[in-house]
């Protein structure tokens, strides 16, 4: 017979064998950021409906933290970042990896932390990636940075800071930022003016501002301000609040961006060369609190660039992404943004760079979507930026 020691031992190993187990439904719950599997591929799908007809919404990841960038990897795999601090590497079939290492070390405060990913245009020569985050600095300030790494299969190395927001400031608010390249040799990095609005209009500081750079952080000489006194020379534009959507329209290669407005007034524009886009003094909004933003002195302004297009309502604009190059395909010729307030995906219409049309998608689902890509595959992929963080794929309506 059996001692009770020996029976509880066995009892004991078959409850562990079994909470290793998957759960019913092949979907995990998110585990801690530093475990090897935080979030499990699931099958789940869903069939949602579209104005130019069904739309097949798969959910191939949850349990992310707080996910707010992904950039696809020549293999079709796929780059995360974390809020929190992680980078990971996620395959086509939804497997997570561990967080990789080398990541520098973020201000992982309020809506700072770990932000955009990008490959390096010559990525497939030198592994190179660049990730924007919150740098922490003296006494509780932070601003936003950007490093230059080389991507290896369990981490960064070779990691350089090529940018610094200075000066930094206090609070954990407002950091952008979203990279871009504009297929010339330059990288463009949005930013937000870290909640302190007169610095937006302030030359001599780099919140609020569109910068440009070469591809190893150096200033290009004809950015609109080198050689002036007392401004930054990496200014492209400036009057921005916070940039958190950018992206290249392949078709025209122009750059678009989007930034939040306060309560009111989330705007897109095509930013050039040395403009003034107006924050705090132009807005189409008012303080969160109700009341009119101190220094506003209308909705335009001599000198300063009115909206692209705006929303009265802020949708709370985040990733941005075209959709082009597909002729006679339903979603040909659109843009995608996320919208955190507002809980879905936008698709703007374009005929040119004119905004014909607009229409709201993935409602049903109802999370805040912080990022959205397209991918090798023709789909368009969203990050919802939750703690319980979700990657969803979505298949096009199909050509009539």
């Amino acid at each position: 017979m059996k001692s009770p020691t020996h029976r509880l031992a066995i009892a004991l190993s078959i409850a562990l064998l079994v909470a290793c187990q998957p759960q019913a439904n092949g979907v995990s719950t998110a585990a801690k950021s530093n475990e090897a599997s935080p979030a499990a591929p699931t099958t789940a799908a869903q069939t949602l409906a579209s104005e130019q007809g069904p739309i097949r919404v798969t959910e191939v990841v949850r349990g992310l933290d707080h996910p707010w960038a992904l950039a696809f990897l020549p293999d079709g795999n796929m780059l995360v970042t974390e809020r929190s601090g992680q980078l990971r590497r996620i395959s086509r079939d939804g497997k997570v990896s561990a967080p990789l290492a080398g990541v520098p070390k973020v201000f992982a405060e309020g809506q700072g932390g770990l932000l955009d990913v990008a490959l390096s245009p010559d990525f497939a020569s030198s592994q190179r990636i660049y990730l924007s985050y919150s740098e922490p600095g003296d006494n509780g300030t932070a601003g936003t940075a950007v490093a230059l790494a080389t991507l290896g299969e369990a981490g960064l190395t070779d990691v350089k800071v090529i940018y610094r927001q200075e000066p930094k400031l206090e609070g954990p608010n407002h950091f952008g930022s979203r990279l871009a390249f504009d297929g010339q040799g330059h990288i463009f990095i949005s930013q937000g003016e870290r909640n302190k609005r007169p610095t937006a209009q302030e030359l001599d500081k780099l919140q609020g501002k569109l910068v440009r750079l070469n591809l190893d952080g150096s200033v290009p000489r004809d950015n609109p301000f080198v050689g002036q006194a007392d401004v930054r020379p990496e200014i492209w534009s400036y009057g921005h609040r916070n940039m958190q959507g950018m992206a290249i329209d392949p078709r025209t290669g122009k750059l678009w961006e989007n930034e939040h407005g306060p309560r009111g007034g989330d705007e897109i524009n095509l930013p050039q060369p040395g403009k003034n886009y107006g924050w705090p003094i132009v807005t189409h909004g008012i303080n969160y609190s109700g009341l009119a933003i101190p220094e506003a002195e209308g909705r335009e302004k001599p000198g300063m660039e009115s909206p692209y297009h705006v929303w009265e309502k802020s949708p709370g604009l985040s990733g941005m992404a075209f959709y082009t190059g597909r002729p006679g395909a339903p979603w040909n010729d659109s843009l995608f943004l996320g919208a955190l307030a507002e809980r879905n995906l936008i698709r703007l219409t374009l005929q040119g760079d004119k905004i014909v049309g607009e229409e709201r998608l993935l409602n049903e689902i109802g999370e805040r979507v912080r990022d959205v890509r397209v991918g090798p595959d023709d789909s368009v992929y969203v990050l919802t930026d939750e703690k319980d963080g979700k990657l969803f794929r979505i298949e096009p309506p199909k050509t009539p």
